[in-house]
């Protein structure tokens, strides 16, 4: 995606810096444009933990790379691969409930072994860490296209008015390296032509959608609104709806999908509007070992002060600013739970199909058990 004209993507690896990796400050977003380095996996686990670095497929690729700086920091008298193991293991537990973090660290360690030199196993984690980003780069290009026709059969009853779409959080290339998982389609669709429209949920408490979906779509320069998270009811009721796109952290095998908290509601007001409410993700992002969405996905909860506090620009400073009374005490759960049954469909790199068990392995016989 282009910044100012110029082409970035949201983490990248630069061979005359072998010793680090680059990624864009989602903290920094929107007021402040910032490049960070990140040079070892304590870097990373802090880049993931307090969201610098945010977002399922992003958080993936992070910790692949992780695995690869750590390598080069080895203690040489002890077993790499051992050590290694353990490094994964802390990086794991950076965030819990976006599982490409365990999908990515598992596709690194299983490319080392105990036979290999120390310079092998870096060598290897080099290489692994660029065919997952590039892996899930080319499978958010592949969701674009898979959901470019839904977007192209709503436009068809619009008389060339815009397609209304209403995304929750921030599930775009900020979130993904390139293009994003919900937002892609609509990148695709804007490319071609088709007239889009954006509502863009503010997502308290954190507000991804107002400092970031609408910072990457002023950017693309489609046409977007942000509302206030409660908003999306009463505009389906009212017509101003054709759709809802969002992403996911983690998909269960049967299609129970976990996104940001506040994604369920959305889900409950488009089945009682009968507005059609897609998913976008890429495999990495299915739990093919568990069923029960609500059951066994472990929900984040977070720091109470995201939900006493509110960021925001006062002037040219960027401030945080309390919003509730001295002692008020907040519950913060990161995510919630969309059961299947509210689920119009999963969009996927390998296309589209139902959110279900037999949905799923239709499209991925391979990697269901």
């Amino acid at each position: 995606m282009k910044v100012n004209g110029k082409e970035y993507r949201s983490l990248w690896f630069d061979p005359d810096f072998p010793d680090r990796i680059f990624v864009i400050d989602q903290q920094r977003l929107p007021f402040s444009f910032l490049i960070t380095e990140l040079t070892s996996a304590d870097d990373v686990f802090l880049a993931i933990r307090n969201m610098v670095v945010r977002g399922a497929p992003v958080i993936g690729a992070a910790a692949a790379w992780g695995l690869y700086l750590a390598s080069m920091a080895m203690n040489s008298g002890k077993s790499v691969t051992g050590q290694l193991q353990q490094v994964a293991d802390y990086l794991a537990k950076a965030r819990p409930t976006a599982v490409n973090l365990k999908f990515a660290l598992t596709f690194q360690i299983n490319r080392i072994s105990r036979n290999m030199s120390a310079g092998e196993i870096t060598a290897q984690l080099k290489t692994g860490a660029r065919i997952y980003s590039g892996q899930e780069v080319e499978a958010c290009r592949s969701i674009g296209m898979s959901g470019l026709p839904i977007i192209q059969k709503a436009a068809e009853g619009k008389m060339g008015q815009s397609v209304n779409i209403l995304t929750h959080c921030n599930a775009g290339w900020l979130a993904c390296i390139d293009y994003g998982t919900a937002l892609a389609p609509v990148y695709l669709a804007a490319e071609k032509g088709i007239p889009v429209h954006v509502w863009v949920d503010e997502t308290r408490p954190r507000n991804q959608g107002a400092l970031l979906t609408m910072w990457e779509l002023q950017k693309a320069g489609i046409p977007c609104t942000l509302i206030a998270d409660n908003t999306g009811g009463h505009l389906m009721q009212h017509g101003m709806v054709d759709l809802v796109l969002v992403g996911s952290d983690r998909t269960t095998r049967t299609g129970d999908v976990a996104n940001k908290i506040g994604t369920y509601l959305k889900a409950l007001a488009a089945l009682d509007n009968r507005i059609p409410f897609y998913v976008a993700l890429p495999s990495s992002t299915i739990d093919f070992d568990i069923s029960d969405g609500i059951k066994d996905i472990p929900v984040e909860e977070r720091s109470p002060e995201e939900v006493l506090s509110i960021r925001g620009l006062s002037g040219k400073e960027d401030i945080s600013v309390r919003i509730a009374p001295e002692n008020a005490r907040a519950a913060n759960y990161g995510f919630d739970v969309t059961p299947a049954r509210l689920v119009t469909g999963l969009i996927t790199e390998r296309g589209i199909c139902e959110a279900s068990e037999k949905g799923l392995k239709s499209l991925f016989p391979d990697l269901m058990k």
